[in-house]
C-alpha cells in the first residue's frame, strides 16, 4: 500500500460520495396516489403506486451541488411506492441514475430498493380500506355488459402518458392458490397477510463508481436483514463513505470498507480514457454489435433517442454505455435515461434528446404515440430491436468496425449475438473451497512465522477479505464459497478490461477520422471576448476543406456530423484553448493525436487510408488490471462515532432511523483523526483528470459560454410553473435555431455561387447544402410536433398538410395526369380555381410522385419543392392561417368515392378541433405563439434571396412537365409561320429526345423523366420546308411546370438555308432565370450565375470587319487564359460539385468564343470570304491548302512537315464536313474546338494553322496567329487541360463518329 487517505473536513468535490439518501413511505402524511403514474383504478390498490418521500439525507447540502429533494425522490423511486404481501417475491432491486447540472457536470445516483415490513397501523388500515372499497366497486360492476363496455372503451381512453407509464406490471402475479379473478388477485387482509412496502437506499457520487457503490449498498442492506448485528452501527459506515473516503487519485486505486468487507474502486490516469464503470459488454449483448453501432450513429447525429425497457438499470446501462463511446465528444442536449410519469411532457421536447421510459409488460410499440417521430430512434431493449430514422448514413468503415468489435468480444468469450447474456462459469469442484481454505491457513502460519514479504502480505490480506465475505470455510447460509468469490472478482476484472477495450476501438476510429482536425480550425479572433461577441457570425472550422480530403464513402456521415452541437462545442473548446486551459477530454484527445502522428508515414493520404485496427487494446487492459490487483491507497476504516447510549440499535429486517447529529459534517469530530495520514494528491492532480463528469475544474468552467438554452436542473421539476417555463425555453430555442440555420444556409449558398463564378476555392458545398436542407426539414418536423396532441403517422408536418388539404374540401377533377393540363390554373367540381404553384397543388403533386414514399419522405419532398419554388414561407403562412375550421362548412359537402379516405381523416380532425374535445395543439406549442411564429416565417422568407435546385437534384426519377416557348425577333415574328421547328432539351440527367413543334406554333408542352438542371437545347427546322423556311430566333424559354424554374436559351441568329451561316440546327446553352409569376415571355431579367450562348451582339462584334482590327490583343489573350482557368477550376472540384462543362466550353466567355476571338484578331479585309466572316471558312481553306500541297509533294517553302498532327487535322475537318447534321459554320467550328480539346489535339493543330501559307495572306502582320510567342503561349495554356478527361454532351457531337 502507498498509504492511507482521508478527506476529513475536506471539500465535497474530493469525496467519494456527496449524499446518502433514504426514500420510502412517510407515515405522517399517509398514502397519496401517484397521479403521474397514469394507472387505471381498475387495478387493485396493492398494485397501484403511491407517492414516496425523501425520509432522510446526509449531509444537508454541499457547496457546489445543492440537494434537490424532489428530483432525487423521483429518480430514486420512479414508479413511486410499491406494496406487496408475503406471498409475492421480495427480491431487492438495483438501479442507477444521473443528474445533469447547468454547468455541464453530472452526479450519479445508485439506488438499492428492497421491501420492508409495514409497521405503521395508519398505513395498514389505509391499504385495507382501499382494498375493501376496490373489491366492492369491482363486484358491483362485474356484469358482462359493463365489463365488455369498459374493455371496449379502454383503448380510446388510453393516453400517451399512461401508455408510457413507469408502472412495472411484471410484479402483478396471482397469489398462490387464489382464484384468478380480478377481485381476488392483489387483495390484502391484515389478519392473514403481512404488508411490505418498498424503501430505497441511495448513494450519490460525483463519478460513476457503479460496482463499488452497488456493493456498498448491498452490504448495507445485508447488515439490515441479518439476524446478527454489524460490528459497528450503520451510522459509522455511512459517515465513513460520506466524509472519510476520498476520490481515488487519477491513475490509482482505492480500497475502503463496507459493512461486510473491503471494496475496491479505481480511476483512470491522465493518459487513459475517462472513467466508465457501466458494463459495455452487457449493452452489446442486449442490442447486438450492429445495433449498437447504428445507435451510436444516431446519437452522433443528434437524433432524438428514446430507450424503452422494463428494467431501469438496463436503461442506464445502454444510455451510459453509448455516451461513453462518444469520446472525445460530449452529448449537448437533454440527457435523462430515466423519466417517470410526471416528466413525460419532455417527450414533446422539440430538441434532440436521449431519454428512457419504463415499458409496461405486454405493451406494444404501436401503442406509444409520440408527437414527432420523423427523426426518432426508438430502442426497445427488452426485445433487442432498434427503429432508426430514415436516411441515416452509415458510420465510416462500419463493416470493418463491427468485425473488430466482434473479435474483441470473442476474445473475452462474451456473447456477441443479440439477447444473449454472459453465463456464470461452471460450478467449482466441492473440494476446491476446502483446498483454498487449507492453503489460506498455511499462508497465515507463514505470516506468523515472518516468512512472507510485502507482495505476499497483500495477497494474503486479499484472501482474508474474501474469506470474510464468503463466511469462512463453511460459508454462511446463502453465502458464497471462496471459489465463487474468486470467480466473481475475475468476472469483474474481465468486465473492466472488456469495457476499456471496446471504448479504445471507438476512440481509435475517431482518432483516424479527425486526426488532422487542427489544420482546419480557424483562429480569427484577437481575444476571447471578441470571439464570444462575434461567435454567430464567424466560422471556426473549414468544413468544406475538411470534407474534401475525406474518403468519398465517409462524407455523407461526416457532413451531417460537422453540423451537430457536439462537434461545434468540440471546435469551440479548441478555439477557447488559445486563451484558457483546454478541456480535459480535448487535452486527452490531442495528446493521443500527437502520439499517433509519430507512427504515420509522410506520404500517407487520408483519401486512400486503409482501416487500421486499434493498437492500444493490450496496454489499456493491463493498466486496469494493475490497479485492481494491486491497490494503491487505503481509506481509513469505519469507526465508532460519538453516539448516545441506545442509538444505533440493530433491528433485523428494518432499516434504522439514522442519527442526524453524528452524520452532519459540521458536527463530526473524529477521535481517530490523529491516526490518519491525510493525502492531498487527488486535489493536486485534479486539473489533469480526464473524467467527463469532472469535479473541480474552475478554470475551465470560467470560460464556458452559454451554448445550451435549457437549464438542466429545471427539467426535473414537474411543477406546472416549471413545465411552462421549460416549454417556453423550447420555443425560444426553436426560434433561435431557425435564425441560425437560415443564416447558415444563406451564407453557404452565397459562397457556392461565388465558387461557381470562379471566386474562391474548391469545396463540398453541394453535400453541405444537402445536409443543411436536411437539418431544415428536421427543424420543421420538430417545430410542428411541439405540443401536438393528435397525429397520424410519423410526420407531424405531413399530417398537418393532409389535414389542411382535407379541410379545404377541394378535390381535383379526374384527369390522366393530375395537374398536367398545361394551363396556369386548375378548376374543380365546385368551381374553385386553384392557381398554379399553390399549396394544395404542391401537396397533391407530392402525393402522386410515388407510392413508395413514406410520410416522412413526402414531407421532405414537399419542403424541397417549396424551397426550390421560393414558396416555403408563403405556404407555411397559408397553412397556419387555417387552423380553425367550421364543422358545418365542411361536413355538408358531397364527397366522392376517391375522397372517402380524406373525409375520414377530416372527421377525425374536426372531432379534435371541436371546442368540446381536445385541441390539436397544447397551449404551450410553438405554433400557438403568434409573435415567435411570425418571426419564424420571416427567417424562412430570407431563403427566397438565393436559388435552390434541391428538389430537382434529389428526386431524379419522377416525371416533370415542361413548357417550351420559341421567341422570334419582333420584327420578323411572322416568319415563324413558314417553318416547322423542333427542339431537344438536355439536362444533367438526360435529354427529352426530338420534339416536333407544329407549324405556326411557338409553344408546346411535353412530359418526361426529370432532366435535372437544364444545360443545352437543340433547335432546328426541317430541311424539306423550302428556301422560304427561315426564321430569326431571339431565344427559347423552357419552363419547369412543377418547380417554377425558367431557363433562357439565347440564340440571336438565323435558322434556314441561304441566310447567316446556313445552319438548320443550333445547339444553345441555357441559363437559369429566377422563378417568378411573370408570364410575358419577352420580359425576363436576372443575373444568373452561369453564362449562356453567345448573344447576337457578341456575334455581331466578332463578324464586323471594322471591329476586328481594333480588338486589343491583350484583352483577347486574357479572355483565353480566363476560359482555360475556368476549365481547370471545374475539374479540381469534387465530381459531384462540378457545374456544367458545356457552359464553360460553348457559353459566353467559354473556350470556343475565346478561341474564335483569337483567330479573328488581325484578320484582313473580307473580300476573300464575302461580307460575313466565319473562322470556319479559314480553317476549312487552310486544310484544303495543306491537302493540295501534300498531294503535289511540294509545300512551297513552308515549314510545315507531313506528320500525325497534320493528318489528324485533315481527318477531323473532313469528318465534321461529312456530318449529316446541318449545323452551319459556327456550329462546325464549335464542334472542331470541342473535339480538339477532348482528344488533346487542339494544341497541335494551332501551330499548323499558324504556319500555313494561307495565314500570311489572310492575316495582318500584327495578328496574334502570326505571332509565334502568342501561339506558343496559347498552346501551353491548352496543354494544361490535357491532364483532365473531358466528356462532351451527346447534343454536341451527335452525328460525328470520331
Amino acid at each position: 500500500m502507498n498509504g492511507s487517505a482521508a478527506v476529513t473536513g475536506g471539500p465535497a468535490s474530493c469525496r467519494f460520495a456527496h449524499y446518502f439518501v433514504v426514500c420510502g413511505v412517510d407515515t405522517e402524511t399517509g398514502l397519496e396516489p401517484d397521479d403521474g403514474a397514469g394507472e387505471s383504478f381498475e387495478q387493485s390498490p396493492i398494485r397501484r403506486s403511491f407517492k414516496s418521500k425523501v425520509l432522510v439525507h446526509h449531509p444537508e447540502s454541499t457547496d457546489r451541488h445543492p440537494f434537490n429533494k424532489d428530483a432525487i425522490n423521483m429518480l430514486c423511486m420512479p414508479r413511486g411506492l410499491s406494496f406487496c404481501t408475503q406471498a409475492e417475491r421480495l427480491d431487492p432491486r438495483f438501479h442507477s441514475f444521473t443528474i445533469a447540472f447547468d454547468d455541464g457536470t453530472r452526479s450519479y445516483g445508485f439506488v438499492h430498493t428492497f421491501y420492508e415490513e409495514v409497521t405503521s397501523p395508519q398505513i395498514i388500515t389505509a391499504m385495507q380500506t382501499l382494498c375493501q372499497m376496490h373489491h366492492v366497486e369491482h363486484h358491483s360492476s362485474s356484469s358482462p355488459s359493463s365489463s365488455s363496455s369498459s374493455s371496449a372503451s379502454s383503448p380510446s381512453t388510453c393516453s400517451m402518458d399512461s401508455l408510457a407509464s413507469s408502472l412495472e406490471e411484471s410484479d402483478a402475479e396471482s397469489l398462490p392458490g387464489a382464484p384468478g379473478c380480478l377481485g381476488c388477485v392483489g387483495t390484502f387482509d391484515p389478519t392473514r397477510d403481512t404488508l411490505y412496502v418498498s424503501k430505497a437506499l441511495c448513494l450519490i457520487t460525483p463519478l460513476p463508481f457503479l460496482q463499488a457503490s452497488q456493493r456498498f449498498l448491498a452490504q448495507l442492506h445485508q447488515a439490515v436483514t441479518s439476524q446478527t448485528a454489524p460490528p459497528l452501527p450503520l451510522e459509522s459506515y455511512i459517515h465513513n463513505i460520506l466524509y472519510e473516503v476520498p476520490l481515488p487519485p487519477p491513475g490509482r486505486s482505492l480500497r475502503f470498507h463496507g459493512v461486510q468487507g473491503p471494496i475496491v474502486c479505481q480511476r483512470p490516469g491522465p493518459g487513459e480514457l475517462p472513467l466508465a464503470d457501466y458494463p459495455l459488454g452487457e449493452a452489446f449483448s442486449l442490442l447486438g454489435v450492429e445495433n449498437m453501432v447504428k445507435l451510436l450513429t444516431c446519437v452522433l447525429l443528434e437524433t432524438q433517442v428514446l430507450l424503452c425497457s422494463q428494467d431501469y438499470q438496463r436503461l442506464m446501462t445502454v444510455a451510459e454505455g453509448i455516451t461513453t463511446l462518444l469520446f472525445p465528444f460530449q452529448w449537448q442536449h437533454i440527457y435523462l435515461p430515466i423519466i417517470s410519469g410526471p416528466l413525460h411532457h419532455l417527450l414533446h421536447a422539440p430538441v434532440p434528446f436521449l431519454m428512457g421510459i419504463q415499458r409496461k409488460d405486454g405493451a406494444q410499440r404501436s401503442s406509444l404515440h409520440l408527437p414527432h417521430e420523423a427523426n426518432l430512434c426508438f430502442v426497445d431493449i427488452d426485445k433487442h430491436c432498434v427503429e432508426y430514422p430514415e436516411d441515416i448514413p452509415q458510420f465510416p468503415d462500419q463493416t470493418e468496425l463491427i468485425q473488430e468489435l466482434n473479435e474483441v468480444l470473442l476474445r473475452f468469450e462474451h456473447p456477441a449475438q443479440v439477447g444473449l447474456t454472459t453465463k456464470p462459469s461452471a460450478s467449482p469442484d466441492p473440494n476446491s473451497p476446502r483446498l483454498s481454505s487449507l492453503v489460506l491457513e498455511d499462508l497465515m502460519e507463514d505470516r506468523q512465522n515472518g516468512n512472507l514479504g510485502g507482495e505476499e502480505l497483500e495477497v494474503l490480506e486479499r484472501l482474508q477479505a474474501l474469506a470474510r465475505r464468503c463466511g469462512g470455510e463453511k460459508g454462511s447460509e446463502g453465502g458464497k464459497t471462496l471459489g465463487l468469490a474468486f470467480e466473481e472478482e475475475e468476472e469483474e476484472l474481465k468486465a473492466a478490461k472488456l469495457n476499456v477495450q471496446l471504448r479504445e476501438v471507438f476512440a481509435a476510429r475517431f482518432t483516424a477520422m479527425f486526426g488532422r482536425y487542427e489544420e482546419f480550425v480557424i483562429h480569427g479572433a484577437l481575444d476571447l471576448e471578441s470571439w464570444l461577441n462575434n461567435r454567430e457570425g464567424t466560422f471556426s472550422f473549414d468544413k468544406g476543406s475538411f470534407l474534401a480530403v475525406q474518403p468519398a464513402a465517409h462524407r455523407n456521415f461526416l457532413s451531417r456530423f460537422l453540423e451537430t452541437s457536439m462537434f461545434s462545442s468540440f471546435v469551440d473548446g479548441k478555439v477557447i484553448s488559445c486563451w484558457a486551459d483546454r478541456e480535459p477530454l480535448q487535452q486527452l484527445f490531442d495528446s493521443r493525436l500527437q502520439r499517433g502522428r509519430l507512427h504515420e508515414t509522410k506520404d500517407e493520404d487520408s483519401l486512400s487510408r486503409l482501416y487500421g485496427k486499434c493498437g492500444t487494446l493490450l496496454q489499456s487492459a493491463q493498466a486496469v488490471e494493475r490497479r485492481l490487483l494491486k491497490v494503491d491507497h487505503m481509506a481509513i476504516h469505519p469507526h465508532l462515532l460519538d453516539m448516545r447510549i441506545g442509538q444505533g440499535r440493530h433491528h433485523p429486517g428494518y432499516f434504522p432511523k439514522l442519527q442526524a447529529d453524528v452524520l452532519e459534517q459540521a458536527q463530526n469530530t473524529t477521535k481517530r483523526s490523529s491516526r490518519v495520514t491525510v493525502s492531498r494528491r487527488s486535489e493536486s492532480r485534479k486539473p489533469a483528470a480526464a473524467d467527463h463528469s469532472g469535479a473541480d475544474n474552475e478554470q475551465r468552467q470560467k470560460h464556458i459560454f452559454l451554448r445550451r438554452n435549457l437549464h438542466q436542473s429545471r427539467l426535473l421539476d414537474p411543477s406546472p410553473q416549471a413545465v411552462t417555463h421549460t416549454h417556453r425555453e423550447f420555443v425560444d430555442g426553436l426560434l433561435n435555431e431557425c435564425r441560425l440555420k437560415t443564416k447558415r444556409m444563406l451564407m453557404e449558398r452565397m459562397e457556392k455561387e461565388n465558387v461557381e463564378l470562379g471566386h474562391g476555392g474548391a469545396s463540398i458545398s453541394g453535400l453541405q447544402e444537402n445536409t443543411l436542407i436536411y437539418g431544415l426539414c428536421d427543424l420543421l418536423e420538430r417545430t410542428w410536433g411541439h405540443g401536438l396532441q393528435m397525429k397520424q403517422g410519423k410526420s407531424a408536418l405531413w399530417s398537418h398538410l393532409v389535414h389542411h388539404q382535407a379541410a379545404q374540401g377541394k378535390m381535383e377533377a379526374p384527369a390522366e395526369s393530375p395537374g398536367y393540363n398545361g394551363t396556369d390554373q386548375r378548376t374543380f367540381h365546385d368551381g374553385t380555381v386553384l392557381l398554379r404553384g399553390s399549396l394544395l397543388q404542391d401537396i397533391r403533386f407530392v402525393q402522386t410522385m410515388s407510392d413508395g414514399l413514406s410520410e416522412v419522405a413526402q414531407a421532405r419532398a414537399w419542403i424541397h419543392l417549396a424551397l426550390e419554388k421560393k414558396m416555403l414561407s408563403q405556404h407555411l403562412k397559408e397553412l397556419l392561417a387555417h387552423q380553425e375550421l367550421l364543422r358545418s362548412e365542411i361536413l355538408n359537402r358531397n364527397w366522392s368515392t376517391d375522397g372517402h379516405k380524406a373525409f375520414l381523416l377530416l372527421t377525425d380532425f374536426l372531432l379534435f378541433m371541436s371546442p368540446t374535445n381536445r385541441q390539436l395543439y397544447k397551449p404551450h406549442a410553438f405554433l400557438l405563439c403568434e409573435e415567435e411564429r411570425e418571426q419564424f416565417l420571416f427567417h424562412l422568407l430570407s431563403l427566397n434571396t438565393v436559388d435552390y435546385l434541391c428538389f430537382t437534384r434529389v428526386f431524379t426519377s419522377i416525371c416533370i412537365q415542361y413548357r417550351v416557348v420559341i421567341i422570334p425577333m419582333k420584327k420578323l415574328s411572322i416568319a415563324m409561320a413558314t417553318v416547322s421547328p423542333w427542339v431537344c432539351v438536355s439536362g444533367e440527367l438526360g435529354d427529352s429526345g426530338v420534339i416536333q413543334i407544329p407549324k405556326n406554333t411557338q409553344e408546346i408542352f411535353f412530359q418526361c423523366k426529370n432532366l435535372g438542371r437544364l444545360s443545352t437545347l437543340q433547335l432546328g427546322v426541317q430541311e424539306t420546308t423550302g428556301l422560304l423556311a427561315k426564321c430569326l430566333v431571339d431565344s427559347v424559354m423552357v419552363y419547369n411546370e412543377i418547380t417554377g424554374h425558367t431557363y433562357r436559351f439565347p440564340c440571336g441568329r438565323w435558322l434556314g438555308k441561304g441566310v447567316g451561316d446556313g445552319s438548320l440546327e443550333r445547339v444553345l446553352v441555357g441559363q437559369l432565370v429566377s422563378p417568378g409569376v411573370e408570364e410575358d415571355a419577352g420580359r425576363w431579367t436576372g443575373t444568373p450565375p452561369e453564362l449562356a450562348s453567345p448573344s447576337q451582339s457578341v456575334r455581331a462584334v466578332l463578324g464586323s470587319l471594322g471591329s476586328r482590327s481594333r480588338m486589343d490583343s491583350l484583352e483577347v489573350q486574357e479572355d483565353m487564359r480566363e476560359a482555360a482557368n475556368n476549365l481547370v477550376k471545374h475539374f479540381h472540384k469534387p465530381e459531384q460539385e462540378r457545374g456544367n462543362l458545356t457552359v464553360l466550353l460553348c457559353g459566353e466567355g467559354g473556350l470556343v468564343l475565346a478561341l474564335e476571338k483569337f483567330l479573328l484578331h488581325g484578320f484582313k479585309s473580307g473580300r476573300l470570304f464575302q461580307r460575313n466572316v466565319f473562322v470556319w471558312d479559314f480553317v476549312e481553306k487552310a486544310v484544303v491548302s495543306m491537302e493540295t500541297a501534300d498531294q503535289m509533294g511540294d509545300l512551297h517553302g513552308s515549314t510545315l512537315t507531313k506528320g500525325p498532327p497534320c493528318d489528324s487535322l485533315c481527318h477531323y475537318i473532313n469528318a465534321i464536313n461529312g456530318s449529316p447534321r446541318n449545323i452551319g459554320k459556327e456550329g462546325k467550328f464549335q464542334l472542331f474546338v470541342c473535339l480538339g480539346i477532348r482528344d488533346r489535339l487542339l494544341s497541335q493543330w494551332l501551330p499548323l494553322l499558324a504556319e500555313c501559307s494561307l495565314t500570311a495572306r489572310t492575316y495582318e502582320d500584327g495578328a496574334l496567329l502570326r505571332d509565334r510567342a502568342a501561339v506558343h503561349s496559347l498552346c501551353r495554356i491548352l496543354q494544361t487541360l490535357h491532364e483532365f478527361s473531358i466528356t462532351l454532351e451527346a447534343a454536341l457531337i451527335k452525328g460525328v463518329d470520331l
